[in-house]
């Protein structure tokens, strides 16, 4: 047993740092996960949070498991595995906004569900992933070459127009996040500007143009346009909002219970309160458990991780390289900052997870994938001997092309 742990330590590849730092975020949310599962055990069955625990812990080891194997494929295979899976990702988020599953009794359009598994699957969450490592494909094709905004057009802008329209139906804040993601890293990419202006122009064009469409027609997305006009209003205005003011009520009583160490692990009073305590508001049951030093423990990881992220960027030796860390690894921090500052009440409420420590299946795998990506660039390999044409990996002739 002792030789197989060994073997497998020894296979890690890419980044140290990143390794520890994921590591000790995914061993830390067990705590704040089972202290808040009480809620909903109690809710939604015997009161038992044991099997929300064991559940979490299946998540997990899934999440490494495909986080090992990711990381061990050579950065350059995703070029072709992008390009192959983007058809493949808007069929997905086709069946999911057209099926409207329900979880729960209420109506998620976000998710699916995994024949025989019988599990939910965000797909919006994979939608981001495979479109951020296609544009930076994409990108790293046309570094450096005159192109005009014509030619960009169908390459570029129409895969990121199809599938953030798929989302937004169903998921505004997730939209959000992807396209102020994207143009992050097209403009890294260097991008002209000035076409740069154009389709940020067309997309503020074309979400008023939706918001108008669901207003007149209201049948189309039921509450969705309301929930989120009401929710910055309310963010903005301080008015009263039964739903998001009484979850960010109960946060900020349990952020102020916290103190600077905190009332323990499990002693959370607020868990029993607030809705979403083990996803969206667990941050706010962390610092009410954690303290001030906790929850400044956690901030100082994803600022560590953005840290290592900028450094294996800024070492890539290839352009995609460079930008396929930017793409897949900066949206965890962006995320996990959302989230706290949700939790704070520094920002609308958006339903956002706190990576690798809420609790939740697709968005542990997803941060699991983005994270082996960044490794696998961050991986020292040995350059593999030249072969003959007939022995050429599919996936290297397709990223050659690519």
């Amino acid at each position: 047993m002792s030789t197989s742990f060994k073997d497998i330590f020894a296979g890690l590849q890419g980044d140290k740092a990143i390794w520890a730092i994921v590591a000790l975020l995914a061993l830390f949310s067990f705590l704040p996960v089972y202290s808040a599962a009480s809620n909903l055990a109690y809710i939604k069955g015997d009161g038992n949070t044991v099997r929300f625990l064991i559940k979490h812990g299946m998540h997990l080891v899934l999440g490494f498991a495909m986080l090992y194997g990711v990381h061990k494929i050579p950065h350059h295979y995703f070029k072709g595995l992008s390009f192959i899976a983007l058809p493949f990702v808007i069929i997905l988020l086709i069946v999911t906004l057209a099926q409207g599953t329900t979880m729960g009794g209420a109506n998620a359009s976000r998710w699916i569900k995994i024949p025989i598994l019988g599990v939910g699957f965000q797909t919006s969450t994979f939608a981001g992933v495979v479109l951020m490592v296609y544009v930076a494909r994409y990108l790293a094709k046309i570094k450096d070459k005159a192109v005009t905004f014509k030619e960009t057009l169908v390459p570029l802008w129409l895969p990121v127009a199809v599938v953030l329209g798929l989302i937004l139906p169903a998921n505004f804040s997730t939209t959000a996040i992807i396209a102020a993601m994207m143009v992050a890293l097209v403009f890294l990419g260097g991008y002209p500007l000035k076409y740069l202006g154009i389709v940020i122009a067309t997309g503020i064009v074309a979400l008023l143009f939706f918001v108008l469409m669901a207003k007149a027609f209201p049948g189309m997305f039921p509450n969705r346009v309301d929930t989120w006009i009401s929710r910055v209003e309310n963010f903005a205005n301080d008015e009263v909002d039964a739903d998001a003011d009484y979850q960010i009520e109960k946060a900020k009583i349990a952020i102020a219970s916290g103190g600077l160490l905190g009332q323990g692990p499990g002693k959370s009073v607020q868990k029993n309160f607030l809705p979403q305590s083990s996803s969206d508001f667990i941050y706010a049951i962390i610092v009410e458990e954690f303290g001030l030093a906790g929850a400044g423990f956690l901030l100082f990881l994803y600022m560590l991780l953005l840290f290592r992220i900028t450094v294996i960027a800024h070492k890539a030796e290839t352009i995609f390289a460079k930008l396929v860390v930017v793409g897949v690894g900066l949206p965890i921090v962006f995320q996990a900052l959302i989230n706290m500052a949700v939790a704070v009440e520094l920002f609308p409420v958006t339903g956002q997870t706190l990576p690798l420590v809420s609790s939740g299946g697709t968005s542990i795998w997803m941060t699991c994938l983005a994270v082996g990506i960044v490794l696998s660039v961050s991986a020292k390999r040995k350059p593999t001997p030249v072969k003959e044409e007939s022995e050429l990996n599919p996936l290297d002739v397709l990223s050659e092309a690519l």
